[in-house]
């Protein structure tokens, strides 16, 4: 079979048209580092003549802008031991282009009819990039001074609104200790407590810090154990139970949950069992399905007869207690039912459509 290139010229117009049709800068050097052939994008990005260009040594190109120490350990120290290079990084200023980061790909071809060798140089041109990974770094480097500013600042706020719920807290104990009035009192100490559990709720929440998801049954389990410590005397028992599946909500639309289940707890520990029955018990119930949701707080007390309308909480909560419950569900977008009986009162709100399903619970004291 006749070889279809019949002499040297034919070969060296095949490989100059090869060279041509490649996009990235390209050099052929010979042994010697004298360039062989040069493509038209290497003239073109590196304003190179051609006439000036055809058998030079490399280093002497552009009145010596290749005599770069990176280069030249690429090519005089690295192909040689391992006859190929990939992203060889080399940044340089280049008179009339400018600085310039360029990838250097070198392959070194070994002849087996020759003891020649040949060095083809590819030049990838990642100046734009490296430029926009630089940009972003910076970017991304302020942004994170920026949040942990914002986290300093955040801290800060927190630890502000828990000193002043504190000394909120103080005072209304204050007050409550010097009226005369036992309804006074009384309205004084509800306050007292409701404060104390937005500082419960807040100090959770302040735990968690920067998780916008809450897992709800740990949430409803701290909460709970605080109320039961600070609610239920040793001398009248009262069993506080949380039964939870592993939702998760929204931090927001946890504060709003926390703040609803504050005052149903609150109202059966007070009201449930004036007669200090055996075997008092609260239970607080919730349950997830996606993004729907159920809470039922439940007590075995007295109760109410007769039973409040569906959508009121008329018996459940009383005065202050029924304005906020009412308020936070609808800021739930959730609907409340109440039911009470001489078996005792339960309260459930309900957002969408729910199916129950079985939960694990702890008891809590």
């Amino acid at each position: 079979m006749m070889n279809p290139l019949q002499g040297i010229a034919e070969a060296q117009t095949l490989a100059q048209a090869i060279v041509n049709t490649i996009h990235e800068p390209l050099l052929v050097l010979d042994g010697d580092l004298r360039v062989m052939a040069a493509s038209r994008a290497f003239y073109e990005t590196f304003k190179v003549d051609p006439d000036d260009t055809f058998g030079a040594l490399l280093y002497d190109l552009g009145d010596g802008q290749w005599d770069i120490p990176a280069l030249r350990l690429l090519l005089e120290t690295i192909i040689p031991e391992r006859a190929a290079m990939d992203d060889f990084e080399v940044s340089h200023d280049f008179p009339g282009v400018g600085q310039r980061t360029m990838l250097l790909n070198a392959r070194k071809v070994v002849y087996e009819t020759s003891p020649d060798h040949t060095i083809l140089l590819a030049f990838t041109d990642v100046t734009t990039r490296r430029t926009m990974e630089r940009d972003l770094a910076e970017l991304l480097a302020r942004t994170e001074a920026l949040l942990e500013q914002k986290q300093i600042l955040l801290q800060e706020m927190e630890h502000r609104v828990a000193n002043s719920l504190q000394i909120i807290a103080s005072i209304l104990m204050l007050k409550a200790r010097a009226v005369n009035s036992p309804e006074t009192r009384d309205h004084l100490k509800d306050a007292h407590q409701r404060v104390m559990s937005v500082a419960a709720v807040q100090s959770h929440l302040h735990a968690v810090e920067g998780i916008d998801q809450i897992e709800v049954g740990p949430y409803l389990g701290k909460l709970c154990e605080s109320l039961g410590r600070s609610m239920i005397a040793e001398d009248r028992p009262i069993g506080l139970q949380v039964l939870a599946d592993e939702g998760r909500m929204g931090s927001a639309q946890a504060v709003s949950l926390g703040l609803i289940v504050t005052e149903l707890v609150i109202n059966a520990v007070k009201y449930a069992f004036p007669d200090g029955r055996e075997g008092a018990r609260v239970v607080v119930r919730y349950e997830s399905l996606g993004e729907d949701w159920k809470l039922t707080v439940s007590d075995n007390g007295v109760g109410k007869s007769p039973a409040p309308a569906t959508g009121t909480v008329q018996g459940a909560v009383g005065g202050l207690g029924t304005v906020i419950v009412q308020a936070l569900v609808k800021q739930l977008d959730a609907r409340l039912e109440a039911d009470s009986d001489s078996g005792g009162m339960t309260v459930t709100v309900t957002r969408a459509t729910f199916i129950p399903r079985k939960a694990s619970g702890s008891q809590l004291h």
